[in-house]
């Protein structure tokens, strides 16, 4: 399956990405079938023309609002008429979650609630083809990752109806902050704003990851230009790639996030059920080790390893579900080996199992701990059997490597 890279050596907005994904091959019928179910025909005109930046060509994209009044959109009115719609629920489901990050970001910079943000970005009808676009966009082409590079937030002010604001403007300062998304800061950078708040809360919401591919082997290439002239080509490209087995032989470093706490205040039961919702709330592992603490009292450390677009979420349930007033953190990684999931063919039906590539080219398979024992209350047999018995059986992926 393919992954899709998005480089954005210049910035991003939401009418560049829509561009670009234009330029890779996505039918502008796709973009603006969603938009017409929205009740949007004929309240707008999008154009697509191929155009030079710097010397270089890409596509680039021009909304005009046609509406003779245009209504003055709040977040809420904007929601009730996305689940009003006949969109898919899937992308029903993607198109609020980029829009309710905008209106997040914007009610707490201007110290509002959500349900009361009126505010350009989201109002203008460009923003609403711009959103609804990417997303029925990227849906359409339906890649198996997203990953981002890390995005130049720019420099000095930007004129906006509020004023003159500072870049990154804080809304983008917000959205990256509440999502963790990585902002690039000087170096030889253009100034002024490189990276909009409908642009990044659409990657916000579509990239796995902000961090550019180890290997790439590049299928087809989408050029998105913008509209502001700078001393550089204004971009953004969208690679879609295979990765080839090289890409996938070797171990590949992860980000995460460590949160830690020690508690003496809480029965072992109230330790268990903590780490236990830690897990289900995606925690990789939680581990609990006995300590002494001061006053010669006996307590738990409850060490979680969390992903980067957990963090904030599972800090949440910390603090709430625990009995400890405050978390440690620190950023941490690790190596992990490609892997897969699929099934072994055994005897008495399918296990599940996890393969897993050695740096040496070898592949290793492990029957998972909880089908085994499924297997086992069902046969009747001994472990020992039911493993020699995965040994022998042959493996047979259910997902591409990792």
């Amino acid at each position: 399956m393919s992954a899709l890279w998005i480089d954005a050596p210049t910035g991003l907005a939401g009418d560049m990405l829509l561009a670009a994904l234009l330029d890779l091959g996505v039918d502008q019928a796709v973009v603006e079938s969603p938009l017409a179910a929205l009740g949007l025909a004929g309240r707008y005109r999008l154009t697509q023309h191929e155009a030079r930046s710097g010397g270089l060509r890409g596509i680039r994209v021009d909304v005009q609002g046609i509406e003779d009044q245009p209504p003055h959109r709040h977040w809420s009115e904007i929601r009730d008429q996305i689940h009003a719609a006949a969109l898919a629920p899937s992308l029903k489901q993607t198109v609020l979650a980029v829009f309710t990050r905008l209106a997040e970001a914007e009610a707490t910079v201007h110290g509002t609630s959500a349900e009361a943000v009126h505010f350009h970005e989201v109002g203008a009808i460009d923003a609403l083809v711009d959103v609804v676009g990417v997303c029925a966009a990227m849906q359409d082409l339906t890649p198996g990752e997203v990953v981002c590079s890390p995005l130049p937030a720019g420099s000095g002010t930007v004129s906006t109806a509020h004023g003159l604001l500072p870049v990154p403007v804080p809304a983008v300062l917000e959205l990256a902050r509440r999502h963790r998304i990585p902002l690039l800061q000087g170096g030889d950078l253009p100034t002024g704003e490189l990276v909009t708040p409908t642009g990044l809360a659409l990657v916000s919401v579509l990239a796995d990851r902000f961090v550019a591919p180890d290997v790439l082997v590049a299928e087809k290439i989408g050029v998105g230009l913008g509209h502001r002239q700078l001393d550089r080509p204004n971009l953004v490209r969208l690679v879609l790639h295979t990765p080839s087995v090289d890409a996938v032989a070797g171990p590949r470093w992860e980000s995460l996030v460590v949160q830690e706490a020690w508690i003496d205040d809480a029965t072992p039961e109230e330790v268990a059920a903590l780490a236990n919702r830690l897990r289900d709330a995606g925690a990789i592992d939680v581990a609990v080790q006995p300590l002494l603490m001061k006053k010669g009292r006996s307590g738990q450390a409850i060490t979680a390893l969390v992903r980067d677009g957990d963090a904030d979420e599972m800090r949440r349930l910390w603090l709430s579900a625990g009995s400890s007033i405050g978390l440690r953190e620190r950023r941490q990684g690790r190596w992990v080996l490609p892997r897969r999931h699929g099934v072994l063919d055994t005897p008495w039906g399918p296990l599940a199992a996890k393969q897993v590539r050695r740096p040496d080219g070898r592949c290793t398979v492990k029957a998972e701990a909880d089908a085994l024992e499924a297997l086992q209350a069902s046969t009747g047999c001994g472990l020992d059997e039911l493993r020699a018995a995965a040994a022998a059986a042959p493996f047979v992926s259910t997902e591409d490597w990792t």
